[in-house]
């Protein structure tokens, strides 16, 4: 497994603490160990710049994920790209003062929900969304009492 983390935003991440979190939940959701992963940080306007081209919508985002070769959780024989997962930290800080808990703290949620993205679970229809969210908030808590112990 390579996960690959690029900071080219202004702002310091914990590196780190998101490589074991990403390696929990390829463990947790029994992904290949053959499949690789990429998560760039970039700036706002870099991120607008993304958002309005793949998005069509105006205005930088929180993340941005990109699926390369379709591997699913499960499948701990496939091999290839699950993707990029692209974040801005400086809306990831304005979320995170909003919802009262740390910017790493929002930086791991957002890398988790890209992950999930890269999948291929999505949060359009109410019961996509239940599942989705559901399955984040399980590999969250579970990183958080495995980080804990």
């Amino acid at each position: 497994m390579t996960i690959e983390i690029n900071n080219e935003s202004d702002i310091e991440v914990e590196s780190e603490r998101l490589l074991a979190m990403l390696r929990h939940h390829f463990s947790h959701l029994k992904i290949s160990n053959r499949a690789d992963l990429s998560v760039l940080f970039i700036n706002e306007e870099p991120m607008e710049d993304l958002h309005l081209k793949w998005m069509d919508e105006p205005g930088p985002t929180d993340v941005l994920s990109f699926p390369m070769d379709e591997l699913r959780p499960g499948n701990t024989e496939a091999e290839g790209l699950l993707g990029d997962i692209v974040i801005c930290p400086q809306v990831a800080r304005l979320q995170a003062d909003a919802a009262g808990h740390s910017e790493t703290d929002e930086i791991l949620l957002l890398a988790t929900h890209g992950l999930l993205h890269l999948l291929g679970f999505d949060h359009a229809e109410p019961e996509e969304e239940a599942e989705m969210f559901g399955l984040q908030r399980e590999l969250l808590d579970s990183y958080q009492a495995e980080e804990l112990s």
